[in-house]
């Protein structure tokens, strides 16, 4: 059988579940394709590869819960946010030109375990909140985003460790989510990183990934948080351990 978008069967089976799950995870949860989809897809992609392919296909799967999200959200805090993010962002980038793919699994998988650890130590963070706080939060996403392809885990632990309802929370990190893919797809083509057949297999990955985002957000009930959290913390829990490059 040949090779489609230059991957063979087995690399393309496991790419097309990584779009599926992580787009499941994300209409439930508001958040996780990236922490889903990059351990498992990387080894067969390339660290630009995953995150062009990441981001094409990402675009489109929050789609059918955009709706339900405005309504929920804090639309100021979203933009802080978002500038933040958008200072940052071409430096962590800058940053992962410069290492090796082995660095980028390790780098996904472990932030993606540090975060799950302190989420499920139940951290709270009951204190003021400021505007430069939720910039400065934006930031480090930004830069976690273009260094390990990962933006959310500085803005999931900030918002899953605040008192916040959780239809709150998943609504900020769907929305900010969304529109850090919008940045890093400008700042790819600046840094001269998309290519056709990467920029295409995003596109048809778009299809799997949208499906298992109408999935999650039917799937999701603001009522019930705690399994919420739980499947949500067991399914990053597994793709973080899977992509360590340990397993070849």
């Amino acid at each position: 059988m040949p090779d489609v978008f230059g991957q063979s069967p087995t690399g393309l089976a496991v790419i097309i579940f990584a779009a599926l799950a992580g787009g499941i995870v994300r209409g439930f949860s508001g958040f996780g394709t990236a922490l889903i989809f990059l351990p498992l897809s990387t080894p067969y992609l390339g660290p630009f590869g995953a995150l062009i392919a990441l981001t094409c296909m990402d675009v489109f799967g929050p789609l059918p819960n955009l709706r339900r999200a405005w309504v929920d959200v804090d639309k100021r805090d979203l933009v802080r946010l978002v500038v933040g993010c958008a200072l940052l962002l071409p430096v962590g980038l800058s940053i992962l030109t410069r290492v090796q793919p082995e660095v980028f699994r390790y780098a996904v998988s472990l932030v993606t375990l540090f975060m799950l650890v302190v989420l499920i130590s139940g951290l709270r963070y009951n204190g003021a909140v400021r505007r430069n706080m939720v910039t400065a939060i934006g930031a480090a996403a930004g830069f976690l985003g273009g260094v390990a392809g990962i933006p959310g885990p500085a803005v999931i632990l900030f918002y899953m460790s605040r008192p916040l309802p959780v239809a709150v929370v998943r609504a900020t990190i769907l929305l900010f989510l969304l529109a850090f893919d919008f940045l890093i797809f400008g700042y790819l083509a600046a840094f001269g990183q998309l290519t056709g057949s990467t920029v295409g297999l995003g596109l048809a990955l778009a299809v799997p990934n949208l499906v298992g985002n109408w999935l999650g957000g039917w799937m999701f009930q603001p009522a019930r948080e705690r399994v919420y959290r739980v499947i949500a913390y067991a399914v990053i829990a597994a793709a973080a351990l899977s992509g360590l490059p340990l397993w070849g």
